[in-house]
């Protein structure tokens, strides 16, 4: 054997060994595919390697299918897996859906669990009612709080069972759009609620209410019942309302009976003030009085005997005064006799 023949035999061998080492990733999966009755291509799983497809995912999917009678190609799997989708979860959903009798078709499931949902939850939901506690101690609430018309508050918690609606779960609203709305909803039934005590001695008015709103459009689920769980007696939110309000007025009342002080403090001050400049009109008045007097002497219009006389008038006139207790001349109290 010449060169050329070993070359030709030792690329014949490199050959083999690739086939071998190829060959032994999938055989298994093969194998496993073509006894279980959901025969894959060999050069189907080749195909899926190159594809970067996880072909143990996809060949297991296929024989779970094929097991539960359902016509789910290879190819729609690997379609689905190389969207981003969950393969084994819709595949799960695909078997309880079929034994639950539901009308789910493949094309809805993927497409369900394209948008973010948990398409095996969502069946298992549609089977097996849930339970939504209103409102969600997650979110820090205990209790929804509510005021009648009387001022009391109640506290409630409220228990909802949903199921879900597969046809909805594309584009329907979430767990928190339910309780939200039945929180609404409650607080909306307490609120127009005459007395509270009429909402104790009938709690299931508030369930009633609820569900004639139609809480469940446009959500992914269906509201099958509203049942209240428990409901307290809170605060007289009424009372603490008119006390503050009292209180605020109180304050207000105040500060208008400050204004109106103040207001009269300035008028007394300014009354005062007249009076001052009045008193010393007064004094520059009577600092004329001697002027006019010499000047009447002067002239002759007053007579020494006339202003003996006026002295006379003026000197009883202090005496009479002081003795009746009044004021003198100069606006002050008169000197008491024997002062």
């Amino acid at each position: 054997m010449g060169p050329f023949g070993i070359a030709l035999v030792v690329i014949a061998a490199l050959v083999l060994l690739v086939v071998v080492f190829v060959a032994g990733q999938f055989l298994s999966l093969y194998i496993q595919a073509l006894f279980s009755g959901a025969r894959v291509g060999f050069l189907e799983l080749v195909g899926m390697r190159l594809r970067k497809v996880d072909a143990r995912t996809i060949v297991y999917g296929r024989i779970r299918a094929v097991k539960a009678n359902l016509n789910i190609s290879t190819k729609e799997l690997e379609t689905h897996y190389l969207a981003g989708g969950r393969v084994p979860s819709v595949i799960n959903a695909m078997i309880a859906a079929d034994r639950a009798k539901l009308n789910l078709a493949y094309d809805t499931a993927c497409a369900i669990d394209l948008a973010g949902r948990d398409i095996l939850e969502a069946v298992q939901t549609s089977v097996n009612p849930k339970v939504i506690d209103c409102p969600n101690a997650v979110q820090g609430r205990l209790t929804i709080d509510a005021v009648a018309k009387d001022g009391i508050q109640l506290k409630v918690k409220a228990r909802v069972t949903v199921r879900a609606n597969i046809a909805r779960l594309i584009g329907g609203a979430t767990e928190e759009t339910i309780i939200a709305r039945v929180g609404e909803g409650i607080v909306s039934t307490i609120g127009s609620a005459e007395s509270h005590k009429a909402v104790l001695e009938n709690p299931d008015l508030i369930s009633k209410t609820v569900l004639k709103k139609g809480l469940d459009a446009g959500t992914a689920f269906e509201i099958l019942s509203i049942d209240i769980a428990d409901v307290d007696v809170g605060q007289n939110i009424g009372a603490i309302i008119q006390a503050d309000q009292a209180e605020a007025d109180k304050k207000r009342f105040q500060a208008e009976a400050e204004k109106r002080r103040a207001l009269a403090m300035a008028v007394e001050q300014e009354n005062r003030a007249k009076i001052q400049e009045n008193r010393a009109l007064v004094v520059l008045a009577e600092a004329d009085v001697p002027k006019a007097m010499a000047e009447a002497f002067r002239k002759g219009n007053l007579g020494v005997m006339d202003y003996y006389k006026m002295r006379n008038v003026i000197a009883d006139t202090d005496m009479r005064t002081a003795i009746g207790g009044g004021t003198g001349p100069d606006g002050g109290r008169a000197p008491q006799p024997g002062a």
